[in-house]
């Protein structure tokens, strides 16, 4: 992207959010690819939203997400950078993560990143942690689950690369992953530890608040808008590409926002799926992600099989683990789910702990 590209994505934001979102904070998020590897970019785009800032009070907040390999120090400490929200990619395991993430030469890069994980989490403790299973790697899943929970990392995010050959071996090796974790999870919840792993809780969350998913639709260009190298924008990171898919464009950042445009594949991704209309556990699926459609089918309007596949394995599990964690009456589990100030609490909690070890 081009210092000219930059500054009208970031003059053409702040306009829309005055517009749409007055007074509220705008996110400003870098992503690749390897955002790091522009970090000269990074730094301009951050000096320019603080000028803004302080000529017309419009708020910012920053995030990056981030292969680890050039988060440094100066990086997580600088006055310039240290506010922006950092998430790793990182897929557990040596074999699980050297499978896929490897560097130009061809190298895995689990060993460059033992040092950043302890880094990163000594300066951002709630850094979540980003895990794609692969076919080929699905039988370390829970095991890497396991690995990063015990290298300290509290928030777990992880998917299934849905647009990968994934076939009934494969989906059945993760069926018994997931059935390792909710054990995991089980035991996790019983010893009170506080953490947050993506599947189990969305599917509780889905039980626990009924319709929870659909309220929570993808929000496909609705709340925020990619910006391609060549200014092209779309309303997703995963229609991007390398900015030429006009199908999926919806303006640019020196003309704008084609609305009609917009509100059109809005309208489209909200529609139901006729392959899912009769389906018991639509209003618990992801289904209505039209960015993971897109990334698995190569449109907003076909489900992946293997979408369908993983969620009917998933609900059973993440709602066997909680009906176990009901009766028992477990007061974290209870506290977490019914309790809709938890994370605040949680936040506060967790301040006053570290203030008192501080002392």
């Amino acid at each position: 992207m081009t210092p000219e590209v930059l500054r009208a994505a970031i003059d053409m934001a702040v306009a829309m959010n005055q517009r749409e979102r007055p007074g509220l904070s705008l996110g400003i998020v870098f992503f690749g690819g390897e955002p790091l590897l522009r970090r000269d970019l990074i730094h301009q785009a951050l000096a320019w939203c603080r000028e803004i800032e302080t000529s017309t009070g419009q708020l910012f907040h920053y995030k990056i997400t981030t292969n680890g390999t050039l988060l440094d120090e100066e990086f997580l400490t600088s006055p310039e950078t240290r506010d922006v929200f950092v998430a790793m990619s990182h897929d557990g395991l040596r074999e699980s993560h050297d499978a896929h993430r490897v560097d130009a030469a061809g190298q895995g890069t689990f060993d460059r990143l033992e040092p950043v994980i302890d880094r990163l989490l000594a300066r951002r403790p709630y850094a979540p942690v980003l895990l794609v299973t692969n076919p080929d790697t699905v039988q370390y899943f829970a095991n890497s689950v396991r690995y990063l929970h015990r290298r300290g990392f509290t928030y777990l995010i992880t998917t299934p690369n849905y647009g990968a050959e994934w076939d009934e071996r494969s989906l059945a090796e993760l069926r018994r992953q997931y059935q390792s974790l909710g054990g995991w999870y089980y035991e996790a919840m019983m010893r009170e530890e506080k953490f947050y792993f993506s599947p189990f809780e969305v599917k509780i969350g889905s039980h626990v608040r009924p319709g929870s998913c659909k309220a929570e639709r993808c929000e496909l260009g609705r709340t925020q808008i990619s910006v391609a190298p060549n200014g092209k924008l779309y309303p997703c990171v995963q229609f991007v590409g390398d900015g030429t898919d006009d199908e999926y464009a919806i303006g640019d950042v020196f003309s704008g926002i084609d609305a009609e445009a917009r509100w059109r594949l809005y309208a489209a991704n909200g529609e139901e799926k006729e392959s899912c209309a009769e389906c018991a556990i639509r209003d618990r699926c992801n289904h209505y992600c039209g960015c993971l459609n897109r990334q698995a089918t190569g449109r907003i309007d076909r489900v992946s099989p293997v979408l369908c596949a993983h969620e009917r394995i998933v609900i059973p599990i993440a709602d066997r683990v909680a009906e176990r964690l009901f009766k028992k009456r477990n007061a974290l589990f209870i506290h977490k789910h019914y309790n809709e100030l938890y994370p605040i609490v949680s936040l506060l909690e967790d301040t006053s702990r570290a203030r008192a070890d501080m002392r």
